[in-house]
């Protein structure tokens, strides 16, 4: 099988993320990479939006990964829930879990990614953001305990994964359905193909 022309722009793809979700979305476009988790603390942001809390960590997590390679295609990406502009973090338990879900239950939520492409060999840096609503019906008790049972709550924004169990929690998604597993795939490529042309 012979490889895409943006495949083959980019022959060393770095990902500053140890997310298997981001890992298995590039895997599903068929390109290429090695993983180098950057390690970054997302307690030091200095921004309060979404949208800039999510481009800066992305910028970060390339900025940090950078100094292990001389050429190479660095990918950072951050992801963000949040409800009513208000921030949504990662559970600290399972009580911190239900209470989650039952503030997103019957209600719609946003979930931001910010992404930074750093291409070492053209030099070149682009960042951008990108903004999924998604709306979930009313959730029952009974099933919300369940899904926090079932530990796929732990270390994810918004206490839910969409391409998990949680798809059932899910009404309508307005926006890039892959950006709220982790990476915008249409906007990612096309930025690449940018980076490519230019």
């Amino acid at each position: 099988m012979t490889k895409s022309r943006l495949v083959e722009n980019f022959p060393s793809i770095i990902l500053a993320s140890a997310s298997p979700r981001r890992a298995n979305l590039l895997r599903q476009i068929e390109l290429d990479f090695q993983v180098c988790p950057s390690g970054v603390v997302e307690s030091e942001v200095t921004h309060n939006s979404p949208v800039k809390i999510t481009k800066e960590l992305a910028v970060m997590k390339v900025k940090a990964v950078r100094g292990h390679f001389t050429y190479g295609l660095v990918i950072g990406a951050d992801t963000i829930v949040a409800i009513n502009h208000q921030i949504i973090g990662k559970p600290e338990n399972a009580q911190h879990a239900i209470e989650i879900l039952m503030s997103l239950s019957g209600k719609r939520h946003e979930v931001v990614t910010g992404i930074s492409l750093l291409d070492l060999d053209r030099k070149r840096e682009i960042t951008w953001a990108e903004t999924t609503a998604v709306y979930f019906r009313k959730l029952r008790e009974p099933e919300i305990l369940e899904y926090v049972r079932s530990q796929e709550t732990s270390d994810k924004a918004g206490a839910y994964g969409i391409q998990g169990r949680a798809a059932a929690f899910v009404s309508r998604v307005e926006g890039c359905y892959f950006n709220a597993v982790g990476l915008p795939l249409a906007s990612l490529v096309e930025k690449l193909w940018e980076l490519a042309e230019n």
